[in-house]
Formats: C-alpha cells, structure tokens, sequence
C-alpha cells in the first residue's frame, strides 16, 4: 500500500483538506499506514501534479480543499483490483530473532516473549479502545474500516497467544526429562 492510493481512498468519499485528512489518518489509517503530515501534504501536491486531485477551494491562511479527479478515481481503482498486496510477514525481525533465542540465557528468551506478549497486548487494548469509538456508519469507510480494526484486533490477538505459548513452551523444553509437575 501506499500513502498515495490510501489518499486517493480517502478523497474518494469527498473532499477534504490536508489537515481534514490528517485527522481522519489519525484516528483510522495511522493503525494501518502511518503518515506525518508533511508526507501527508507532500503527496497531496504530487496527487495534484499528477492530476490525481485538484484543489476545489481555497480558505484562509492557505487552506486548500482537495477532490479526487476521474484519472485519481482510476488510479485507485486499478490499484485495488490489479496490484497485488504486499504479504503481512513476508519479512519480521521479531521471528528472526525468535530463530536465534537458543544463543540467550533461559530467562533473556523468556523476556523476550513475555515482551512481545506484553506489547500485542497494549496493541489489542488501544484497538478494543478504537472499537468504541468507531463509527456503527453505513458509509464504506465506516463499513470497511471496521472490518480492518476486526482484523487487527484478531491479529493482536493472535500474536499475543502466540507469545504466550512460546513462552510455555520454553519451559517445557528447558525442564530436565523426567521431570514431574509440582
């Protein structure tokens, strides 16, 4: 994905400002895709180079409203239904390291997935938290951006579980054979 197409998504719902963009990124996308605002209002100004958007009006202190042209409406269009997306774990540096726990001290690996463990956590309680205040809308955003919070609450989940059982896991392979239950 890309800040480009996520702008374009964002327009395709109405016009908006750079700074009504950076909100909505802020309590929606920002969980998905990131953006600062100067990379927010420095692809705005590519969009319009391109003939993606064009400013539809213009307030105080500069201000700029922007709307999503044809070309941008096919742009997006031809992303969603010809680009293929990026796999999700193609690449962790937290599995990576999982590979190599075997060089730490017992209780270091340990740490270590008690920390991820602790982490997919506070990301499930921010999201469960954004569940609340998601709009129950019939507007695509709405409808679709509660199907994306749905799939970080059960990702979140999933990696806190799994953390978990890793733990467990390294102590039942660390315990000596033979070993009973207390």
């Amino acid at each position: 994905m890309s800040l480009r197409h996520a702008v374009l998504g964002l327009l395709s719902e109405g016009p908006a400002s750079g700074y009504d963009l950076l909100k909505i990124f802020e309590i929606s996308l920002a969980n998905v895709w990131p953006a600062t605002q100067s990379q927010l209002y420095g692809e705005l100004g590519r969009l319009a180079d391109a003939g993606f958007v064009t400013v539809v009006a213009e307030g105080p202190r500069g201000r700029k409203e922007y709307a999503i042209t044809d070309a941008g409406r096919a742009e997006l269009h031809r992303w969603l239904v010809e680009v293929e997306p990026t796999p999700v774990a193609r690449r962790s540096d937290m599995l990576l390291r999982v590979f190599f726990l075997g060089v730490l001290e017992p209780e270091e690996a340990r740490t270590y997935l008690r920390r991820r463990a602790e982490a997919a956590d506070e990301n499930h309680r921010n999201l469960s938290e954004l569940r609340k205040v998601v709009s129950e809308g019939e507007d695509s955003l709405s409808v679709y951006g509660r199907m994306a919070l749905e799939w970080g609450l059960r990702f979140t989940a999933t990696q806190r579980d799994w953390a978990e059982w890793a733990e467990q896991e390294l102590d039942r392979i660390r315990k000596p054979q033979g070993a009973s239950e207390s």
